[in-house]
This record gives structure tokens, sequence and C-alpha cells, in this order.
């Protein structure tokens, strides 16, 4: 018996595909006479939070993973990601305070089963120095877009050309050709990491991200290879280290359709809902919108005779009021479920990573909604590369529901050929990302792959 020790950021986004992740490996991994054990190590906050979660067992080993924990870089945790300086705080937290909880569980965990690799997130750096200090083979593993990894192993070239920490006010529709595998981007495109004011006050988080390539092993990217070949191949050339692609780290096994006799109220009302009519809002919980952004959206979606289902957490009692008959709007829904079911036509998201390739998987046009890290990225890719969307923000102009309406009004509109072309492609978009995860397909391909250099490296 051995083990792999995976250290998550302590974040949603990126806990959960590294946790799909680790069930994609153990079937690999595990065979008779041969196990190994894939320990989770969380925050206590994280693993209270994440045993909440339907697709995570951690009352037991069950899929050879497990978890154990290190105690909460803040107070609380959950009242991170409001404003821009309590990311702020959130991210010298995990900077300075996890690494010593880390290094006395790893002690702790390789006195009893021998450590064949850690797999740490890339967004953080004192995993790779721990790995190096202790001849750990470790490979970093990004839940973001092959672009968005990119972006930031470049930021030398994007210094070079005297656009790092540019005034987007001023220069965001400046071009940004020159970084290989990438068709053309403005500032306004590239994370405000690398932008006046909040880039500069994060600079040394950039920095650490490019430095984690020349400390890790391997690379592991979120993403699957003919999404964003040409991006992943011009990585392959400029880092030293092999670059393999981990799918899309979603459980989607669950989008085969199947009824329940307890099935949710919001299930039963797609149910009752026209092939493709329904727009699905979800614009995430982190830095999001403002109150008065909600209220316009709210009456725009009314106004555009849409039915919509609306993920609002926190506000659902007022905007049920709101909403009237052709909206419903909830706390919580299974993403993944109501993005494969039939009745939805469109996603309005605000872009996450994780949302982007679920609603990839179920063949789901986007109307983008793009707010911070990397999501005006993955928007771009939706928007331009891919063509399966429309970004609101850059339709509406000013941001009132009578322009909402209008944007809705044409996204949805069945007889439009523009809704038809769009999804025309996001259903050869979805066939691409079926067909990567099956046996001969390019995800199963290079997992294999990296486990293969991993029980090389291993044996030597």
């Amino acid at each position: 018996m051995n083990q792999i020790i995976v250290m998550p950021y302590p974040g949603r986004g990126h806990i959960n595909p590294m946790l799909n992740l680790c069930h994609s490996l153990s079937s690999k991994l595990n065979q008779p006479n041969r196990t190994t054990i894939f320990t989770v190590i969380l925050t206590e906050e994280w693993l209270e939070l994440i045993k909440q979660d339907p697709d995570h067992n951690t009352d037991n080993d069950n899929g050879n993973v497990r978890f154990v924990t290190i105690p909460n870089v803040l107070p609380s945790e959950l009242n991170r990601g409001q404003n821009m300086s309590s990311m702020f705080e959130f991210l010298m937290a995990v900077k300075t305070k996890m690494q010593q909880p880390f290094e006395d569980v790893l002690d702790d965990l390789i006195e009893f089963v021998p450590v064949k690799l850690i797999i740490a997130d890339a967004t953080m750096t004192w995993p790779f120095y721990v790995a190096n200090n202790r001849n750990i083979p470790v490979a970093a593993y990004s839940p973001m877009s092959a672009m968005m990894f990119s972006v930031l192993h470049h930021v030398d070239l994007i210094e070079s050309h005297n656009q790092l920490y540019a005034d987007v006010s001023e220069r965001g529709s400046e071009p940004i050709d020159y970084i290989p595998g990438i068709s053309s981007l403005t500032i306004a495109d590239v994370p405000m990491l690398l932008h006046e004011g909040i880039g500069q006050k994060l600079k040394g988080v950039v920095n650490d991200t490019v430095d984690v390539a020349k400390k890790a092993d391997y690379v592991l990217l979120s993403t699957i290879y003919e999404l964003e070949s040409k991006v992943i191949d011009a990585l392959r050339a400029r880092l030293q280290i092999p670059v393999y692609t981990s799918g899309p780290n979603i459980p989607y096994s669950r989008t085969k359709p199947h009824s329940s006799p307890n099935e949710p109220l919001y299930l039963t009302w797609l149910d009752s809902k026209p092939s493709t009519s329904v727009l699905y809002v979800s614009l995430g919980s982190y830095l999001s919108v403002s109150g008065d952004e909600i209220d316009e959206i709210a009456y725009g979606l009314v106004q555009s005779g849409a039915n919509f289902l609306w993920v609002a957490r926190g506000e659902t009692s007022r905007l049920k009021e709101l909403c009237a008959e052709k909206g419903m709007v909830v706390e919580w829904c299974d993403q993944l479920k109501v993005l494969s079911h039939c009745s939805i036509g469109g996603f309005w998201t605000h872009c996450g990573w994780n949302s982007v390739k679920e609603s990839l998987f179920s063949g789901v046009p986007m109307l983008t909604f793009p707010i911070i890290i990397d999501q005006p990225l993955n928007s771009k890719a939706i928007v331009e590369d891919w063509k399966i969307g429309l970004n609101m923000k850059k339709e509406v102009g000013a941001f009132k529901r009578d322009e909402i309406a209008k944007v809705v009004r044409r996204f949805m509109d069945s007889e439009s050929v523009e809704r038809i072309e769009m999804m025309e492609r996001s259903k050869g978009v979805q066939k691409v990302c079926r067909e990567s995860v099956v046996e001969s397909g390019s995800v199963t391909k290079d997992l294999d792959e990296f486990l293969r250099a991993m029980a090389t490296n291993e044996s030597k």
C-alpha cells in the first residue's frame, strides 16, 4: 500500500474538481493486491462543508479517498471573498499560514504509509517547496483553463510589451496577440491579477504561480485537449516538464437522465417546460453582483418573457416576489442535473471554469457575465473561440432592465439563425467533451500516460 497526498486550495471551485480527479485516478490505479490511497488535506471548515455535499462521501474511504484536516487559515473562511480587501487577506493567509500545518500532517502520514506523489493546487507555492525538500515527486494541478495557466506563465512577454499592470479604463481595448497558442486578447480580457492596482498589490501571487512550474515534476490541466489544443501545445513547448490534460473533472455520470419519486421541485418545474425553452441563471457566490444589478437582472428577466430558473443564494425571498410566474428562484440546485435537463436552452453564467465545463459537457450555450480572475478569459473563449455564447456585459452597455431583456430575448429566440447555429456548435462541443473521456479518448490517454510516467519515476 502507498498513498498520494492531495492539497487543494481552500475554495469550492478548487476542491471539487480535485476530488473528482482523485476518483478518476483511483479507479485506474487500484487493482487487486495493489492499493493506492488518496489522502486529501482540507482545512477544518472545508471538511465540514464537503460533508454536507452529497457528491462527496467523507465518512469512509470509498474509492480509496480519505480526508485529514489542518486548522482554518482565518477565523471564519466563509466570510472571505465578499470584497477585494477580504480576498487579498484570504490569499495572504493561504500563502503564510498553511505551510507549517501541512508539513506537520505530511510528516505524520509518511510515518505510516509511503508517499509516492503529492498533487497540489498550482495557485500555491509552498507545497512544491515542501515536496522538493523531501524528495517527493509533485504534480501541479490547475483547476482553471489552459489559457489562464498560459497567460500567467507569459507575464514576461506581457511585461516586455509594456502591457503588464496597465490601466484598463484607458488601455483595455489594446490587443495582446503575441502569446503562443492564444488568439488575440485585449488587456481587458486578461485576469485582473495583471491589471493596474489590484494586480500590483497581488504581484507576489502571480510570481509564485510562475515559479510553481519550475518546481513541479508534472502539470495537470483541468481541461480537454481538443478545446484548447493550440494553447496546450504551446505550453508543452515552453515548459520543461510533462503537461497532461486531466479532463473536465466534473461528476459527468450524473448527466444521464433519470427520474425519482422524490425529485426536487425545481426538476419537476423543468419537466413542465418545453425543450430548450428555459434560461438557467447562476452568477456564483464569490465577489458576485451588486444589489442594484440583481434588481435590474430580475426585472430584465421578467420583461424578456423567457422561462428561467435562477439560483440566487441569500436573495430568494425577495426575488421570488419580483420574478412572478415566469421564473423559479431557488437557493441551491444540482447544477449538472439542471444543465443536462432537456428544457434548458441557455446558461447565464459568471464563467467560473467549473460551471463552463459543466455547460460544455451538457451542450448548453452561454450568456456570459464575467466578474473576476479567469472569468473574462473564459468568456472570451466561449464567445470568440468556440462561438457558443454572447457576452451580456458587452451586449448591454448600460446595465438596465430594458437592455437585459432585449439580449435575453435574442439569446433565447429559438427561430433565429444565430441561436440555431449556437445550439449546433454547442452540441458539437458536447460531443468532443464526451468522446474525450471514453476509453480511447484524449483525456483517458493523457491520464494513462501520466500514471505511466509517475510509475517510471517511482521505480528509479
